[in-house]
C-alpha cells in the first residue's frame, strides 16, 4: 500500500512537469463536418494562452451552453481575466460543444477541450462551472464524460480536476451534489484568487492527504461547499430531517462572498470579442451589483444584496477603456436596475456628450417603468439609435403586481410609454410572468387589457396607427433563497390554459390585436426548472438518466423533451409534482437551509405571509432597514452615491 501511494505521487510529479499538448491537430479535422465550426477555433481578440509550464495552479472556465451564449457571460469573463494576472495561474474557457461535434469526438475519441490552447480539460486542476440557469446541468455532465472525468464526485482521483461551481444556481447545487466536488456562493474576484492559492500550497507540498485533504482544505474556511462533509437524513415522508458536517472541522453553513467595492475590480479591462456571433454583440460594464427593490419571485434580486454601486468616474473610465480594447460600437449599462443608479442621470449625459457624433451607441438593458424618464432615454439614443424600449410589469393586474411587490401601477406604466410614443419611440415590449402564486385567470386575462391601453395611448399621444407593442410572458418558478421559496408552483396544464386564453383575447380584438406581438413559453419547461431549482439530492438520478437518454441543451425549446425529464423522473421513484407544486410549511427544512446567502429566514417567511395578504415592501436604499438580515449577517453595507463627481473628461472623443 505504502508503495503503491508513493509511485502514484511521482507519476503525479512526473506528469505535472511535464507540458499538456494541444488536441487541436485531432479536432481540426472534425470542423468541416460540423455546423458553426468558427465557435471553436478561440484565438479571439484578447484572449489569452499562457505557458502551461509557468503556472502552478490551472483553471478550465466553463459556461455550460454553446460558445455564441456562453462568451459574453460577465461571470466567466471577470474569473478569466483575475485568474490570467495571477503570475502563477492560467486560465481557460470551455463550452459546451453541440451534439454533432459531440458525436465526432466521440468516434475519434477526442476530448473535452479549452478554446484558447485547446488542451484537454482533465488536464486542469479546476473545473469551474457556472450556472445561470438549471438547465445547463446536463451539459455539464457531458463535459465530464467527454473529458474523461468520472460523473460522481466520489469516483475521481487524484489527477482528476475539482468540479467546483458557481453562478446564481450554485446557491441550491444539491441536485447536483453527487457530480460537485464543491460550490461556492456570490461574488467569484476574491474567492477564486483564494481557491487558487490554496490549490497553490497543497500541490507545493507534494498533495499530501490527496483529494480528501485539499477539500477539506477548502470546507474549513466555510466559504467553499462540499457536498460529500455533509450528509442528509430524511422523514419517512420525504421530507429533510437534517443536514449535518460528516467531519470535525466542517461548518454548519457555508457563508456566499460579497465584494464590497466594486471600484477596486474594473472587470472586464479587456473583453473578449467573439469570432462568431453571439447572442449580445457589445460591451457591458456593470454599474452596480444587487438590489434591493424586494420583488418577491426575483433570486437574482435577493441573493446579490446589498446593493453596491460602481462610482461614475470608474463607470467612465471602464466604458473607454473597453471600447478602446475591444472596437465594440455599442456600450451596455449593466445590474438588475440600472435606472437606479443614484448618478445615472449624470452617467448618461456625461457617456453622451462624449460619445456624440461618433459610431459609438449607449443602451440601458434594465429599465423599470418607476425608474425610467424620457430625459435619460433621450441621452442614450443622442447618436441616433432608438431601439425599442423594454418594460417588466410582470403581474398584469394592480393586485397581483402587489402580491410580488412590483410596484408600478398600471398609470404609471401608461404615463411613460405616452410620453415614449409621443418622444419618437415606435416600439415598446413588455414582459409578464405566469402562474405567480395566488394567480387567477383574470389576473393574466388583465395582461390583454394594460396591452391594449398600451397600444391606445401610444395612437393618442402620436395620432398616429404605426405603435407597435410586444407582450412576452415566461411561466413563474419559485426559487431558493426567496420569499416564494416555499410556494407551490403552478401546474403546465393551468400556465397553459391560462396563456391560450390570453392569446385568445388578444388576437380575437380587431381594432388593438394587429398592433400587439405575442411571445410565450409553454408551462413544461418551467415544471422541469422548478424541480431541478428546488430539488434536493434524490433529484441527481433523474439529471444523470435524462442525460444517459439523450438530454442536452434543455435550454433550446428545439432540445427540451418533457417527455425525457417525466420518464426519468418516475424511473428514478422521484414525484415531480413533490417538488413543484407542494406548496412547503415554515418549519420544513428546505434542501439549501444550510447555504447561507445572508438572508434572514424569519424574515423571508414573514414576507411571504405578506406578499399573500398583497402588502407592500419599499426599497431600503431610501427608507429605514426593514430586517432582511444581510447587512448585519455578511458584515456589508448599502453603498450608494452620490458621489458629487462628474464623468471626465467631458471633451468629445
Amino acid at each position: 500500500m505504502w508503495w503503491s501511494g508513493t509511485c502514484h505521487r511521482l507519476i503525479a510529479a512526473t506528469l505535472e512537469r511535464m507540458s499538456v499538448e494541444s488536441i487541436f491537430p485531432r479536432l481540426e479535422a472534425l470542423l468541416p463536418k460540423v455546423q458553426k465550426p468558427i465557435q471553436y477555433v478561440g484565438g479571439e481578440l484578447n484572449s489569452t494562452v499562457k505557458d502551461w509550464d509557468s503556472a502552478d495552479v490551472r483553471w478550465a472556465l466553463m459556461y455550460p451552453d454553446a460558445y455564441e451564449v456562453g462568451l459574453p457571460n460577465q461571470g466567466v469573463a471577470i474569473l478569466y481575466e483575475i485568474l490570467n494576472e495571477l503570475p502563477a495561474t492560467l486560465a481557460e474557457r470551455t463550452y459546451a460543444v453541440w451534439p454533432d461535434l459531440e458525436a465526432l469526438m466521440r468516434a475519434e475519441g477526442v476530448p473535452q477541450f479549452t478554446v484558447d490552447a485547446h488542451r484537454p480539460v482533465r488536464a486542469f486542476d479546476v473545473l469551474g462551472v457556472s450556472f445561470s440557469t438549471e438547465l445547463g446541468y446536463t451539459n455539464m455532465l457531458t463535459a465530464l464524460d467527454l473529458a474523461g472525468i468520472p460523473l460522481p464526485a466520489v469516483d475521481r482521483g487524484e489527477d482528476d480536476p475539482i468540479v467546483l461551481a458557481g453562478g446564481h444556481a450554485a446557491f441550491n447545487p444539491e441536485p447536483i451534489a453527487d457530480f460537485l466536488d464543491a460550490a461556492v456562493l456570490g461574488d467569484g474576484e476574491q474567492i477564486s484568487i483564494a481557491i487558487s492559492e490554496v490549490v497553490r500550497e497543497w500541490k507545493a507540498e507534494g498533495r499530501p492527504g490527496g483529494r480528501d485533504e485539499l477539500l477539506m482544505r477548502l470546507a474549513e474556511s466555510g466559504g467553499v461547499y462540499v457536498p460529500k462533509f455533509y450528509d442528509v437524513d430524511y422523514h419517512p415522508d420525504g421530507r429533510i430531517k437534517r443536514v449535518a458536517p460528516n467531519r470535525a472541522d466542517v461548518p454548519w453553513r457555508v457563508h456566499k462572498h460579497t465584494v464590497m467595492d466594486l471600484d477596486e475590480w474594473p472587470y472586464p479591462k479587456k473583453p473578449l470579442v467573439p469570432l462568431a456571433e453571439t447572442v449580445h454583440e457589445r460591451f457591458s460594464v456593470e454599474i452596480f451589483r444587487g438590489c434591493t427593490r424586494g420583488c418577491r419571485f426575483c433570486q437574482a434580486g435577493m441573493i446579490t444584496r446589498p446593493v453596491r454601486e460602481r462610482s461614475i468616474t470608474t463607470i467612465g473610465a471602464m466604458v473607454e477603456n473597453g471600447i478602446k480594447e475591444s472596437g465594440f460600437n455599442e456600450v451596455g449599462l449593466l445590474s438588475l436596475s440600472s435606472a437606479d443608479h443614484s448618478e445615472i442621470g449624470d452617467v448618461a449625459k456625461g457617456l453622451a456628450d462624449r460619445y456624440e457624433g461618433t459610431n459609438t451607441s449607449l443602451s440601458l438593458p434594465s429599465t423599470r417603468v418607476d425608474a425610467f424618464n424620457i430625459d435619460l432615454a433621450n441621452e442614450f439614443s443622442r447618436n441616433g439609435r432608438r431601439s425599442g424600449l423594454t418594460f417588466a410589469p410582470e403581474g398584469g393586474s394592480e393586485r397581483m403586481r402587489k402580491v410580488i411587490n412590483k410596484m408600478v401601477t398600471e398609470e404609471d406604466l401608461i404615463r411613460t410609454v405616452s410620453t415614449a410614443y409621443s418622444q419618437g419611440w415606435r416600439q415598446v415590449k413588455l414582459y409578464f410572468m405566469c402562474g405567480l402564486p395566488t394567480e387567477e385567470d383574470e389576473d393574466v386575462l388583465g395582461i390583454a387589457d394594460l396591452a391594449k391601453k398600451v397600444i391606445q395611448a401610444g395612437r393618442e399621444a402620436t395620432g398616429s396607427r404605426d405603435i407597435r407593442c410586444t407582450v412576452s410572458i415566461g411561466g413563474f418558478v419559485p426559487k431558493p433563497h426567496t420569499p416564494f421559496q416555499w410556494a407551490g408552483q403552478a401546474d403546465h396544464e393551468t400556465v397553459d390554459r391560462r396563456l391560450k386564453a390570453l392569446r385568445d383575447s388578444l388576437r380575437g380584438d380587431k381594432q388593438y390585436g394587429r398592433a400587439i406581438g405575442f411571445r410565450y413559453h409553454d408551462g413544461k419547461p418551467s415544471i422541469v426548472e422548478g424541480l431541478l431549482s428546488r430539488g434536493d439530492r434524490r433529484v441527481g438520478a433523474v439529471i444523470r438518466a435524462v442525460w444517459e437518454d439523450g438530454g442536452r441543451f434543455d435550454g433550446w425549446s428545439e432540445h427540451f423533451s418533457y417527455e425525457r425529464w417525466m420518464s426519468a423522473a418516475e424511473k428514478a421513484g422521484v414525484d415531480v409534482g413533490w417538488y413543484t407544486t407542494r406548496e412547503r410549511e415554515e418549519n420544513e427544512i428546505l434542501p439549501w437551509d444550510h447555504l447561507d446567502a445572508g438572508l434572514d429566514r424569519e424574515w423571508l417567511w414573514q414576507d411571504w405571509q405578506e406578499a399573500v395578504s398583497g402588502a407592500e415592501v419599499e426599497d431600503c436604499r431610501w427608507t429605514p432597514c426593514y430586517d432582511c438580515g444581510v447587512c448585519p449577517t455578511m458584515g456589508t453595507e448599502i453603498q450608494i452615491g452620490p458621489t458629487g463627481r462628474k464623468l471626465l473628461p467631458l471633451t468629445v472623443v
